[in-house]
């Protein structure tokens, strides 16, 4: 079984066939993966003369550039444990940051942390943290480097996932795991080693960055074109301008991310969209809303809609977990709502424009090496097509657990499966996702999903469109009420809430009973930039929520 540092040594060997571009703010710096790989060599010796090598942990801490990429690389080249550290959302977020920062780097047992010169005054180093060196300034001659013994099964990565600040879990990923859902994703995506040009701009301290758009291409010689976040977010037409310039056949980014890039395009002069054969959704729920949107606006750019692809993955799987076929378009199932909510059951819509019925997107069928089942959470019982449950996954691409995490590992397999926490059914072996377990707000009998509420408010004229979330309440009895709380960018506040209440009571036919208006920046998200329901709803219920006006309670609207 092949390991990382056999397929990176394998790639850069197969000079001119492939590279890596950086590009932003107007500039673009070019290495064939030969030159990287010549240089990561004298980083990877001088991180073993600091005694780095199979068994270490070396954790990351710095912005997309190329000194991260070569760093990264040397790290593999080792034979150590990478654990890539997430940057700080947003400026205000600073002090969490450092919190979780230092918590991951205790939890992860770092041996070694590489942290950027501009970052590092704001760890205030502490006499029990492990030794540290600035990204970019370890230097040796790449004669030096010596090959380490690598096997299969040893951890190439650690990706801990965006769960509470306290409990954090570390995702182990050994290195034949890593190979085998690359091989998945070339099989499944129809990946053409010699065409296909792949542009993102995704974190690389995120599974969809660092393994989708950094670690299968460095392993397979593909060119790459990568910029970095904050250049997409501080202009979002940057995105698709690259993969304009750069004939770029493959992209990805989260739901919100085509939400911007459909904007962006409006106001765009012609650009040649032509090229792109997947554009894969993924990370959030897939909205198709959103999705035409974006289609309509890249059409008259030479996008092809059948490019569009929606797929599931997770850390836990490495990254890919469920693709559809390449050149399939968006597809939906389109279901009545009631059914869904009070019975589990996703039964067909007799009407698909009514609006008791909901649209879901198919998100493919499992990569190769990966097999999935439908099991009733309670019961455990195996479930039939279109009936509602956990969705559970097991094959050669799936995690062997959590880092030291044995109390949660014990309860996330079982007999071999890995559960989830994820609802979800499946059609004719192809799934379908409603929303998570912990997230699923009981009301009156019904399960309500709470990412059609978010979507539904986020379109209410003064609210932040992506900055909704939605979640329980507990009341007497153990009956659960609707809260909304949503950022908003207008003064008038009566008139924005009166909005959201009529459009929750529209879209899923019962009341809001808390709505609560906050500040813009002020909803708590995961490093990825996934809104956390769990910890908004802590910070709702201990009164930490920063609000633009007072909570008010709401009775039934007529």
């Amino acid at each position: 079984m092949p390991t990382l540092v056999d397929r990176i040594e394998a790639a850069a060997n197969r000079r001119g066939t492939g590279g890596i571009t950086f590009v932003g703010n107007g500039i673009e710096i070019r290495r064939g993966w030969d030159e990287l790989h010549h240089e990561a060599k004298a980083v990877a010796a001088a991180l073993q003369a600091r005694g780095v090598g199979v068994g270490s942990h070396v954790a990351i801490l710095g912005p997309t550039s190329h000194n991260l990429v070569v760093t990264v690389q040397a790290v593999w080249l080792t034979g150590a444990t990478l654990v890539l550290l997430p940057l700080p959302m947003r400026l205000g977020s600073i002090e969490e940051f450092v919190t979780q920062t230092r918590v991951r780097i205790r939890h992860a047992d770092i041996d070694l942390l590489l942290v950027d010169a501009d970052l590092a005054p704001f760890l205030d180093v502490q006499p029990d943290d492990p030794p540290s060196e600035r990204l970019g300034h370890l230097t040796a001659d790449a004669v030096g480097y010596r090959r380490p013994d690598v096997d299969p099964t040893v951890l190439a990565s650690m990706q801990f996932t965006s769960g509470s600040t306290a409990d954090p879990k570390g995702v182990m990923l050994p290195h034949g795991t890593c190979c085998a859902n690359l091989d998945a994703i070339v099989a499944a995506a129809g990946v053409d080693f010699a065409n296909d040009v792949m542009v993102s701009w995704l974190p690389l301290y995120h599974d969809m960055g660092l393994v989708g758009f950094l670690m299968l291409p460095m392993t397979l010689g593909l060119e790459l074109v990568l910029g970095a976040p904050q250049d997409f977010l501080a202009a979002p037409g940057r995105w698709m301008e690259w993969v304009s310039s750069h004939k770029g056949t493959i992209t990805a980014g989260p739901n919100f991310s085509w939400v911007l890039a459909a904007r962006a395009l409006k106001r765009s002069d012609s650009l040649d969209l032509s090229h792109l054969r997947i554009a894969l959704n993924g990370a959030e729920p897939v909205d198709p809303t959103t999705v035409a949107q974006f289609v309509d606006a890249a059409a008259p750019h030479g996008f092809d809609a059948r490019a569009v692809y929606p797929a599931f993955g997770m850390a836990e799987l490495v990254i890919g977990g469920t693709f559809p076929e390449p050149l399939s378009g968006l597809r939906t199932d389109a279901v009545h709502r009631l059914t869904l909510e009070a019975e589990r059951y996703a039964a067909p819509a007799d009407d698909p424009l009514a609006r008791t019925t909901r649209h879901l997107a198919f998100l493919g069928r499992p990569v190769p090496g990966l097999e999935i089942r439908i099991v009733d959470p309670e019961t455990g019982h195996v479930l039939s097509d279109r009936e509602v449950g956990e969705l559970q996954i097991r094959g050669t691409s799936v995690t062997p657990g959590y880092y030291e995490r044995p109390d949660v590992n014990a309860q996330v397999f079982v007999d071999g499966w890995f559960r989830t926490g994820d609802l979800a059914y499946t059609v004719d072996g192809q799934m379908v996702m409603c929303g998570r377990i912990k997230d699923m707000i009981i009301v009156g009998g019904r399960n309500v999903f709470p990412d059609e509420i978010e979507r539904a408010v986020g379109e209410v004229p003064g609210v932040r469109a992506g900055n909704v979330i939605v979640f329980g309440v507990d009341g007497r009895q153990g009956k659960q009420s609707l809260t909304v709380v949503a950022e908003i960018k207008g003064a008038d506040t009566t008139t924005i809430r009166d909005a959201i209440s009529i459009r929750v009571r529209h879209t899923v036919g019962v009341p809001a009973k808390h709505i609560a208006l906050t500040q813009p920046g002020s909803l708590p998200k995961t490093s990825s930039g996934k809104l956390q329901r769990s910890l908004c709803k802590q910070q709702f219920e201990t009164g930490a929520l920063l609000r633009v006006a007072e909570l008010e309670e709401l009775g039934e609207i007529s």
